[in-house]
Order: structure tokens, then sequence, then C-alpha cells
């Protein structure tokens, strides 16, 4: 992977997380995921999605259920904390000052 692909998923990843903070109950389904990182200009395909949101579970900051084929993601404290700047977590873009 490239320096420039690699700081393409760290951000994707923390965009990911930010929007898992923002909702009620710390969780989204890989389709809502897509569509927030569109918004965010991370046109990838919802492969690529799952990849992230597997690492994400593999570092510790998301946990992962499957309902059918879909995959959900819901936010750990390790997730949080790094969202809200108390810990970092290598493999996610640190968040800005402003959140």
């Amino acid at each position: 992977m490239s320096d420039f692909e690699n700081y393409l998923a760290e951000d994707a990843r923390l965009v990911i997380l930010k929007e898992l903070a923002m909702q009620t109950n710390a969780s989204l389904n890989e389709t809502i995921l897509v569509k927030v990182l569109e918004k965010f200009g991370h046109n990838r395909s919802r492969e690529w999605v799952r990849t992230q949101l597997r690492k994400l579970g593999e570092l510790g900051a998301v946990s992962i259920t499957e309902a059918g084929t879909v995959m959900i993601a819901t936010l750990k404290q390790a997730g949080l904390d790094h969202v809200e700047r108390r810990s970092v977590i290598d493999g996610i873009s640190r968040p800005s000052l402003d959140r």
C-alpha cells in the first residue's frame, strides 16, 4: 500500500469512528457508512469499507457483528477515547483539536 493510500485509509477510519460516536447507540451498518464516507470524499466500494471495519476491529476501536450479509460496527471505549483525544490508536488518523 502506498503512503497516500495508507493516509486515505487512516482518514476513513477516523471518519467512521467520529460518525459512530455521534450515534445514540454508537452503531451503524456498512451501507450507511459507505454514504457517510462519500460525504467526506472517500468514494470507495462496500468491500473496501468492510476492510476498514475489520481493521478497526483488529485495532480494538469497534466491535463487528453481522446481520445477514451486512456488517454492523459498534464503537468501543478505545475508539471513543481516540476520537476524544484521550489516547492514540496507531493506524487511525488523529482527530483535530476541534473534533
